[in-house]
């Protein structure tokens, strides 16, 4: 059995918990929390498991690391904090420990990320011994493996398209929704997500990633972007009102330029509401989905809708995130400590889980 720790417990944390306790391979040792409310609660209270796991909480981060655990589950958000979750992802590595996160976008396209971010993990896996992964859903397996393994099934392909069409009114993370998407803000608002450059900062690499398996070269990556107004106010359950006026929907393309034509598209189409652009694509029951779309011949379509904790489309999305990242944590032990990206990791079969309930 692999000793895993679990650091945080926010929306990716909570599944990560359920995750680990229901691997074969893998044992719960520790759970970090930064909350002092969550400190001394049981992991299975934290992580929705349905019973007690008998591992407390901790704050100390020190002393989990002192024990040398196996793995990490590094669920910390990096959204506005990247310098810190280097730093802790770091301290990991360096204890020896295979870390797997989402939490670090740039570090996705692990062969072109900026040297402030790679150089520090590369030390730290020469000083300690450790690996790192860093996957999720979109970014992560959304436009990277299933894409790339839907392609395979075409005999002709012109362009492939992956879609996140997402209704974040059930999100839990309204900082981000708000303030990094500019949901609830003026047109005239900058959000940070939405600004030049970064949506080819956060899924740039997935388009380079998908490129360099499918063998082509890219003249350059592009991006699209287009903002809606709500035209009635809306009330959500989890994040309050979203005035009429403001930002109701944003849709973007991230594009990968092949030979002068965008053959490499990711596609994010986001609506606090239903009612705003309703013009644009909408997933089939109007709530979440994850595309690919293969344009070529034939012309084939794959959609994903995941849903968790309560029929919550988000919670599926980080639920499936942290099962990418999870199942890999086997593979990355008996791998030589390193770097990886989603094209050295493989997507395994749930060996060892059919039928196995953790509730």
């Amino acid at each position: 059995m692999i000793p895993t720790v679990v650091w945080g417990t926010g929306n990716v944390g909570r599944a990560a918990i359920r995750a680990v306790e229901a691997h074969p391979a893998l044992t719960l040792t520790a759970v970090l929390v930064h909350d002092p409310a969550k400190t001394g609660r049981d992991a299975g209270d934290l992580g929705g498991v349905g019973r007690t796991l008998g591992v407390t909480a901790t704050a100390d981060i020190t002393a989990v690391l002192a024990g040398r655990p196996r793995a990490v589950v590094y669920a910390a958000s990096g959204d506005i904090r990247p310098d810190d979750a280097l730093a802790d992802i770091g301290r990991a590595i360096r204890a020896g420990a295979v870390v797997v996160t989402p939490s670090l976008y740039p570090l996705y396209d692990q062969r072109n990320a900026p040297p402030e971010l790679r150089d520090p993990v590369l030390a730290a896996v020469a000083e300690g011994g450790g690996s790192l992964f860093v996957s999720g859903v979109d970014p992560g397996w959304g436009n990277d493996v299933l894409p790339l393994l839907v392609s395979g099934l075409g005999t002709e392909v012109d362009v492939i398209r992956c879609q996140e069409i997402f209704d974040y009114s059930t999100y839990e993370q309204e900082d981000s929704v708000r303030h990094l998407i500019g949901m609830g803000h003026p047109l005239d608002y900058q959000p940070l997500m939405l600004a030049e450059s970064v949506p080819t900062m956060v899924w740039g690499g997935q388009i380079r990633l998908m490129a360099r398996a499918l063998g082509v070269e890219l003249d350059e990556i592009r991006e699209t972007l287009d903002r809606r107004a709500l035209e009635t106010t809306v009330l959500t359950r989890t994040m309050g009102e979203f005035a009429a006026g403001t930002q109701g929907a944003v849709r973007f393309e991230v594009q990968g330029v092949v030979a002068g034509e965008p053959r490499i598209v990711i596609e994010h189409i986001t609506r606090i509401h239903p009612s705003c652009a309703p013009d644009w694509p909408a997933p089939p029951d109007g709530v979440g989905a994850h595309r690919v779309v293969i344009e070529g011949r034939p012309r084939i379509e794959v959609t994903v809708e995941a849903s968790d904790e309560g029929e919550n489309r988000s919670a599926g999305g980080n639920a499936t995130a942290v099962g990418r990242l999870v199942s890999a944590i086997d593979w990355l032990v008996d791998a030589e400590p390193g770097l990886y990206d989603a094209l050295d990791v493989p997507l395994r079969p749930a060996v060892g889980r059919l039928g196995r309930r953790t509730t």
